[in-house]
């Protein structure tokens, strides 16, 4: 297998990493600010060498994986950045999973070392039994079970001199996106990324170094964790919300004259949710780019975000597999109702019918793309080479064209579920509810949903002469799963709708929750 050296949510760097560049250039400067923390990009680099040079004497090498769980907080980007400077790859573990759904995550990742945030030491200590091979665990803060290291510890005994790794480095980061197997995959770049495709992003969205970046989303997630590697390109500062909460967003936006943030639509309703007269209360003049992307934003949220933020709104279309794929700018955001934008720098875009060939403007079709940086799944690359067609890459969502070059996207091939901006992958959770004595048949849609864009819903066949109500099954599901993949309802049918092969309609199910909305997803 190539060695992986780039992804998408990660830092690219020339002869010398980025951080280290900066730490010359910018020392004095602030980079990161979390509550009434901040670092200086010296004292950032700094920190990144140490722990860097931690997993050196751990054994860590290039290419293997550094599996992170923390809320956001200045530690998890430090571990990130030591990651960069030894060229392993750091995978961030989605802090809300259960302990069997974390084991997986560090067996498929074959993880060295395992970094976990005070709050979550405890997770993965309940994980360790069914995890395989012996990584090194390293607890942040607080107490540390037996056989952890403590992070600050051994942070502190270690080296600030840069470790010398080679040739140029790549930041790397292996994110991890669930399948219609129900089986989560490794997405990274075994290419990189390059520094010209970095700046490329920089440019679309007029990104600046005298910017000060809000960090809203969860660092777990590829497009907070690109944006912040994005802030580090350009020397700029980054503030840190632990956790998101909306008063407290505002608060931070006026007293750091934040200029710049990204949020899934989930958050930005929120933000608009907050009343107005605690809103006006803070001062976000500042704010020049309110970035969104993750999951489709509803026009209604935008002209509310308009009115409350001005016209600083821009989209984008993409995935942890594919980058930036198109781009909404501001100035476009009520005049194209429902589009994601147009292609962005270094991509190319091909809608194809069922036959594979290109269909015109207007004409929904598969949306296929094709950049220099796309991802591939670790150790997976059947699934890989099922989600390629001819270099280019798709995932499933399908889309038009207009005439002025603007792409829409209008539906979704599998059955992939956004909710909050989070990906859910029902096949997963039908695993689950048939493993439940009374279940027979089981369908998981998403389904409308006002503030989540959509929600988990069961549709369940009981075995003859079974019972279970809504609230057993959900039940059931929330001791199993992460509690945001778990149904938020269950509607009973008798029988589920098959084809003469036995083949679930699930097409059908979904069509009785949505055929009042504009958008089928």
């Amino acid at each position: 297998m190539p060695e992986p050296n780039g992804g998408f949510n990660e830092a690219p760097s020339l002869a010398l990493d980025i951080l280290t560049m900066q730490s010359v250039a910018r020392s004095d400067k602030i980079a990161l600010i979390c509550g009434e923390s901040s670092l200086t990009f010296a004292e950032l680099n700094m920190r990144a060498n140490r722990v860097a040079n931690v997993l050196k004497a751990l054994g860590v090498t290039t290419g293997d994986r550094v599996a992170i769980i923390v809320h956001n907080s200045i530690e998890g980007v430090e571990v990130g950045a030591a990651c960069t400077k030894i060229k392993a790859i750091q995978v961030p573990v989605n802090y809300r999973l259960r302990q069997r759904e974390v084991a997986y995550v560090l067996n498929d990742s074959e993880a060295k070392v395992v970094v976990a945030a005070p709050g979550l030491v405890q997770v993965v200590e309940q994980a360790r039994a069914g995890v395989q091979g012996h990584p090194t665990y390293i607890a942040i803060g607080g107490d540390a079970p037996a056989g952890w290291l403590h992070y600050e510890e051994v942070v502190a005994s270690a080296s600030e001199t840069m470790p010398v790794v080679g040739e140029a480095t790549l930041g790397s980061s292996m994110s991890y996106t669930s399948g219609t197997t129900g089986n989560p995959k490794g997405a990274y770049r075994p290419n990189g990324v390059s520094l010209e495709a970095a700046l490329g992003v920089v440019q679309s969205f007029e990104l600046r170094d005298a910017d000060v970046h809000l960090l809203a989303g969860p660092l777990y997630h590829s497009a907070p964790n690109a944006f912040l590697s994005l802030q580090i390109l350009l020397g700029a500062t980054s503030v840190i919300l632990p956790r998101f909460e909306a008063v407290e967003a505002l608060r931070m936006i006026e007293r750091h004259r934040v200029s710049t943030t990204f949020m899934a639509p989930t958050l930005l309703q929120r933000l608009c949710d907050v009343p107005d007269e605690i809103a006006k209360t803070f001062d976000t003049s500042s704010l020049r780019a309110l970035i969104l992307g993750a999951a489709p934003c509803p026009y209604s949220l935008k002209v509310r975000a308009i009115e409350r933020f001005g016209p600083v709104l821009w989209e984008f279309y993409g995935a942890t597999e594919t980058g930036f794929v198109t781009i909404l700018r501001p100035e476009d955001q009520l005049r194209k109702p429902g589009s994601c934008g147009a292609v962005a720098p270094d991509q190319e875009i091909r809608l194809l019918n069922e036959a594979g060939e290109e269909v015109p403007d207007g004409v929904p079709g598969e949306m296929w793309v094709r950049n220099p940086s796309l991802a591939q799944y670790f150790k997976k690359p059947d699934a890989t080479a099922r989600s390629m067609r001819d270099t280019f890459f798709s995932v499933g969502d399908i889309a038009y064209r207009d005439t002025e070059g603007y792409y829409f996207i209008c539906d979704r091939k599998i059955d992939m579920i956004i909710s909050g901006g989070v990906n859910i992958y029902p096949a997963e959770i039908e695993a689950v509810l048939s493993a439940h004595p009374a279940v027979a048949d089981v369908a998981v849609i998403g389904v409308p949903d006002p503030h989540w864009g959509e929600s988990v819903k069961a549709v369940v066949s009981l075995r003859p002469e079974a019972s279970a109500t809504q609230e057993e099954l959900i039940a059931y599901c929330a001791e199993r799963i992460a509690d945001y993949k778990k149904p938020r309802s269950v509607d009973f049918l008798e029988e589920l709708p098959r084809n003469p092969a036995g083949k679930l309609l699930k097409r059908n199910i979904r069509e009785a929750y949505w055929k009042d909305q504009e958008r089928k997803i």
